[in-house]
């Protein structure tokens, strides 16, 4: 098993390295408060134990390499993210209280142009957020079947 000796990490497997990566340990003077400091890395070595062990038997079982399984998690949690970033948009536009946030209001925080917020979410985050929230959308919408567009 890999080894931290004074902040540094000692190389281990391949998974551990790849663990180490996916979970690193808080740097000197970003714990607050401050001693809770070894806390924190405690937990950090922890995670890395369990994401080692974890890419070890995902790897094994199907027969993939550590690294392009780490891209594969990778790429599902930033499409989760994605995911959660249109139904707030949608959350935003269609549902937050009298008056829907602006464009421009969403744009920054999300990360988008203020024209890309109009185009990021359809009716299916809409459906997503109904469902989700047990609420309906505060303006009723045009069905584009309906209207023939």
């Amino acid at each position: 098993m890999a080894q931290v000796k004074a902040g540094r990490y000692m190389a281990g497997t391949v998974t551990e390295e790849l663990a180490a990566l996916r979970n690193p340990l808080p740097e000197p003077g970003t714990v607050t408060p401050e001693d809770c400091y070894g806390d924190a890395c405690e937990q950090a070595l922890e995670q890395r134990k369990r994401d080692a062990l974890r890419l070890e038997a995902a790897s094994d079982d199907r027969q993939i390499d550590p690294l392009l399984l780490a891209f594969e998690d990778l790429k599902a949690q930033k499409e989760d993210v994605d995911a959660q970033i249109r139904q707030l948009l949608a959350y935003g536009r269609e549902f937050h209280g009298s008056r829907p946030y602006g464009l421009e209001e969403l744009a920054r925080p999300a990360g988008f142009s203020f024209s890309g917020v109009r185009t990021a979410y359809s009716e299916r985050e809409i459906r997503q957020v109904t469902a989700q929230s047990g609420r309906e959308p505060n303006r009723p919408r045009r069905d584009i079947a309906e209207d023939g567009r």
